[in-house]
């Protein structure tokens, strides 16, 4: 059986609420989600808030982005970065009864620094980018992740300082395991500035926030409202709307998809309000041009 969520979630936000209702643990700069079911295959889309390092023990975890797509099989894992949106597959291992195992661990700016600071890498930054790819976990690696399964258990019961202890031992094993992550880790740190016209064109249609804009350009919020407004003689929350508005427009008038699609497609994440400001932009609900 296969399984499609209609909205994006924002993740790690949404998971530990219902209809996921997935274990988590949390701690300021970190969350971590465990999931362990039987499924035959779920599909879905997510937008992903913090870098993302995703494990998987047991069955397989497909992951595109652009025009990039990644399967992440048993003992392996892949680091992603944030502010992106990411359509994901995954299912179980069929010689086990479908049993899928995976955590995810969602990594905030200031932790990262944290990291790099401890551990005092001498290397400098990378000339060439080190691109996003699918790497093995080693035993101590495997270990490690089931030492952390009991946390999930009683996760209101655990220390913030035991658990930010066992997050920088797995930022360290990660980084031994290969150290490509080290670069991959700076990279992180040290994003390439875009321009602000290439930033919203290629995200307006994510459920991003006004911040998230701002740290996919490399400016400080402030800086990116105050460029904004220069450039385009409106504040950024307006000229997003407008956007996503004309894009449903024109979605509604040439595809076949439906209006609650529609809605989720560029960004909204409530039917009833998009209904609402789309009416108020073109004088008409969008049932007018499609029923959803």
């Amino acid at each position: 059986m296969s399984v499609r969520n209609s909205a994006i979630v924002k993740a790690p936000q949404d998971l530990s609420e219902p209809p996921y209702n997935q274990g988590i643990l949390k701690l300021k700069g970190l969350s971590v989600i465990e999931s362990c079911t039987h499924t035959q295959s779920t599909k879905g889309t997510m937008f992903l808030e913090d870098h993302l390092l995703l494990f998987v023990l047991e069955g397989m975890y497909t992951v595109r982005f652009g025009n990039q797509e990644y399967t992440v099989h048993k003992n392996e894992m892949i680091l992603l970065q944030k502010s992106i949106v990411v359509e994901y597959e995954k299912s179980g291992d069929p010689d086990s009864t479908y049993l899928l195992d995976y955590m995810m661990f969602f990594l905030k700016e200031d932790v990262l620094g944290e990291f790099i600071k401890l551990v005092e890498f001498k290397s400098s930054y990378p000339a060439l980018l080190v691109p996003v790819c699918v790497h093995s976990v080693n035993d101590r690696l495997v270990s490690y992740l089931e030492s952390l399964k009991p946390y999930f258990k009683e996760s209101d019961k655990i220390n913030d300082g035991l658990v930010k202890l066992k997050l920088l031992e797995l930022l360290f094993d990660v980084v031994d395991a290969d150290n490509r992550f080290m670069f991959q880790f700076l990279q992180l740190k040290h994003k390439t500035r875009k321009g602000i016209a290439e930033v919203i064109e290629e995200n307006f249609m994510n459920p991003v926030s006004i911040s998230d804009l701002a740290f996919l350009s490399g400016r400080s919020l402030s800086s990116f409202k105050r460029e904004f407004q220069a450039m385009y003689n409106t504040s950024p929350l307006q000229w997003l709307r407008n956007r996503r508005l004309d894009k449903a427009e024109e979605l509604l008038t040439h595809s076949n998809l439906s209006v609650t699609d529609i809605c989720f497609t560029i960004g909204f994440e409530n039917v009833a309000h998009f209904s609402k400001v789309f009416k108020k932009r073109f004088g008409y609900p969008p049932s007018a041009l499609k029923r959803g």
